[in-house]
């Protein structure tokens, strides 16, 4: 099941308006689509279907007491996709999972706290960042932080869509060293 980034913006922007029925609603779509991404993930990291459910309770936690942060005018889906991420990787962290057992494109989100900017782990997103040459800390901000396409990134700065790919893999894994070399101190 795929989310609908029209329907859950739509959804939660109604809901911040007060509307409950809007938020049921929000609430119901996100837990389908949560207990699916949860069970792939932790499938893929040797973990039981079944923790996925806590997880989709933590998530749905977290976004009820930080939807305030929320901005209307930025895409829902990366927002949410985010906690999701975060609380993952707390959860492997918190059961002894290892960073290493976490897929590439989601270390980003070991620096990353929705509700602060800040990541409990104490790496500071914009230093890791800028320990990165500007064309991939451009191509992982437009894509993996502000959930712009791959085509949309590559529109706004002027290069190939592989260009971006290319960028956005070799920071993530030069992000993936740092934080494993800072780990290590």
């Amino acid at each position: 099941m795929a989310a609908n980034e029209a329907e859950l913006k739509s959804l939660m922007v109604k809901a911040l308006e007060g509307e409950s029925l809007a938020y049921r609603a929000l609430l119901d779509v996100m837990s389908r689509y949560l207990r699916a991404f949860f069970r792939v993930k932790l499938l893929g990291q040797g973990r039981s279907a079944t923790e996925a459910e806590d997880l989709v309770q933590e998530v749905l936690l977290a976004i009820h007491t930080r939807r305030h942060t929320f901005d209307p005018d930025k895409p829902f889906t990366p927002w949410m996709h985010a906690i999701a991420r975060y609380k993952l990787i707390d959860y492997l962290r918190r059961t002894r999972g290892a960073y290493a057992d976490v897929p590439l494109d989601e270390v980003i989100d070991l620096a990353v706290d929705v509700d602060t900017g800040q990541a409990e782990s104490g790496h500071d997103l914009q230093k890791l960042m800028k320990s990165l040459p500007e064309k991939m800390q451009r191509a992982i901000q437009y894509v993996k932080i502000d959930g712009l396409s791959v085509a949309e990134a590559a529109k706004r700065t002027s290069t190939s869509e592989s260009a971006i790919k290319v960028n956005i893999h070799r920071g993530l894994k030069a992000l993936a060293a740092t934080v494993a070399r800072e780990e290590k101190s």
